[in-house]
């Protein structure tokens, strides 16, 4: 049986999601010769669909001739995150329940990390990250989890977007000590925050397989309990709760 044809309706929303989802991996802005390369479309109609979305507000076009994400995306990114947060929650709380420290879901956001949901560990002593909250790839758990399922070009574009900012002495400070280290986390299977967003903190992470967009799920404690012994009961449930929510999006997606 042949494969139904694409109207031109269809095929102009694809297009036209196709090119915000190009500026959003560029970081949140790209120039229309950026855009050009990275996807076989006539640069007369990105043009257009470019005109198109920026006079809905989907994007907008800078002073210097760039188009970055609009701002009526933010109000759909802020819906999506809170019904992605409600259908991680549970299973969150089911890693909390089986290793008693604070499990999270953090999500790409532009050249960061974005924490959309967490649940927090029983102990007086704990690991709390705000929700809504930023972090860097580079220093995170969660962030080294979602470069760790990249090429390493795009690795390299994020990471120079973004800087390397130190937030403790434990901090990767280096690309190349970066490339090192996500050659690790692909081996493993996981990702590890050795106290380089806070000290006195360890976090284990891992990506989402399959998402509709790279995000990551980890749990954190203190260095005094997140130890190796802990670390080795800890990866299969972690490789349990990324997969549930593979399952889950998939579900909700398909």
């Amino acid at each position: 049986m042949a494969a139904p044809k694409t109207t031109p309706g269809v095929q102009s929303v694809e297009r036209a999601f196709e090119l915000l989802e190009l500026i959003g991996r560029a970081g949140g802005e790209a120039a229309l010769s950026e855009l050009a390369v990275d996807t076989p479309l006539p640069l007369p109609t990105i043009h257009r669909l470019l005109r198109t979305l920026v006079g809905i507000g989907y994007v907008r076009q800078l002073n210097n001739r760039r188009y970055a994400l609009g701002p009526r995306l933010i109000r759909l990114g802020e819906v999506a995150n809170r019904q992605l947060g409600a259908l991680s929650t549970p299973i969150l709380q089911t890693l909390v329940n089986d290793l008693g420290e604070s499990a999270s879901i953090a999500v790409l956001d532009g050249d960061m990390v974005t924490y959309i949901s967490q649940a927090q560990s029983p102990h007086a002593m704990r690991m709390i990250t705000e929700v809504g909250r930023r972090s860097s790839l580079h220093g995170t758990g969660v962030g080294k989890a979602i470069l760790s399922v990249m090429e390493n070009d795009r690795v390299q574009r994020l990471v120079n977007q973004a800087g390397m900012p130190a937030h403790t002495p434990k901090t990767i400070s280096t690309m190349h000590q970066l490339f090192d280290e996500l050659n690790e986390v692909r081996a493993r299977g996981y990702a590890i925050d050795e106290e380089e967003q806070e000290l006195g903190v360890r976090c284990l992470a891992m990506s989402v397989p399959g998402a509709p967009t790279p995000m990551a799920i980890s749990i954190s404690g203190p260095v005094t309990r997140v130890t190796d012994e802990f670390a080795s009961r800890a990866i299969p449930h972690l490789r349990a709760a990324t997969a549930q929510l593979s399952a889950a999006l998939a579900v909700t997606t398909g």
